[in-house]
């Protein structure tokens, strides 16, 4: 069963079998992982829901820049 994380960046989704994609999804989802963990922990407990919003903010922004970084190695100029 895929981690949060690996839903949140289509872990298995490399139909050019690119290492550097596959590396490089590995990592955000490892963040994002580690940032769904913080924020349910914060959720558990009932306290400072800013921390639960920042959470959530994070695991958006590393969600952009993984998307970034995918347009980045993939690019491919015509």
């Amino acid at each position: 069963m895929s981690t949060f994380g690996e839903k949140a960046v289509g872990l298995s989704f490399n139909p050019s079998s690119n290492g550097d994609v596959d590396k490089l999804k590995r990592l955000y989802a490892d963040i994002i992982d580690h940032m769904d963990d913080v924020r349910k922990g914060y959720i558990a407990r009932g306290d400072n829901l800013e921390m639960v919003r920042l959470c959530s903010i994070a695991i958006t922004e590393a969600q952009t820049a993984q998307m970034w970084a995918m347009k980045a190695i993939t690019f491919r100029d015509v």
